[in-house]
């Protein structure tokens, strides 16, 4: 039960039907904050206390600003599968490609400053940004340009690298990890949680602003 005094966090989740994103909304949920599912289709998620579902185009900044206006943060998981977009000018893929990725930031930081939210957590491939010898240069200069553009914004921005996931893992997995739950799943579910523990931390310490930043499960000793 929620204190009265107790300052809401709406945090606007771009991703929410990735593996990741159900961790995310399994952390914040946790935490009693608002979470706000940006999805083409609303009935995709089901209903929870805490969590709304509202339609967007992650391509088109004046759907951004409707989207996330009134929130607190914006969580954006660009590797996500199911990212709303309807715009005409960008190819309707199962997953946003680099080019596809570069496009979205931009609506999304303009969006952002058009609505007056400030902060922002960006997951992506930006682990190629240690290392210049990539092999997927187009992924490279996509992270590159994504990072410029995040510099010549007046936004709050944290970069994240996404973590590696198997796919199809809903709410119910994060809301008691346990080895046992299903052979073979307990190092992604910690490893998943663990960066939504860590962008959870990072919001509520406000740490690691206009930084690169990679989230480790720590294995205990």
């Amino acid at each position: 039960m929620k204190n009265a005094e107790t300052p809401v966090v709406k945090v606007v989740l771009y991703g929410a039907m990735s593996s990741l994103g159900s961790a995310l909304m399994a952390e914040m949920l946790h935490r009693q904050h608002e979470v706000i599912a940006i999805l083409d289709d609303l009935t995709a998620l089901a209903p929870r206390p805490g969590l709304r579902t509202k339609t967007g185009d992650l391509f088109d900044a004046k759907r951004v600003k409707q989207s996330v206006a009134g929130s607190s943060v914006v969580v954006c998981l660009l590797g996500a599968p199911g990212l709303p977009f309807n715009s005409e000018s960008v190819e309707k893929t199962l997953v946003p490609g680099p080019v596809e990725q570069v496009l979205a930031v931009d609506a999304l930081i303009d969006g952002m400053q058009a609505a007056g939210i400030a902060r922002l957590f960006l997951v992506g491939d930006f682990d190629v940004l240690d290392d210049p010898e990539a092999e997927d240069q187009l992924q490279l200069h996509a992270a590159e340009e994504i990072r410029e553009a995040l510099q010549s914004s007046p936004l709050r921005w944290t970069m994240v690298n996404a973590p590696w996931a198997v796919a199809g893992l809903g709410i119910e997995h994060f809301t008691h990890i346990s080895s046992s739950l299903e052979p073979g799943l307990a190092e992604t579910l910690e490893r998943l949680n663990r960066v939504a523990v860590g962008i959870a931390d990072e919001l509520r310490l406000n740490l690691h602003v206009g930084e690169h930043v990679n989230f480790v499960a720590v294995t205990p000793r």
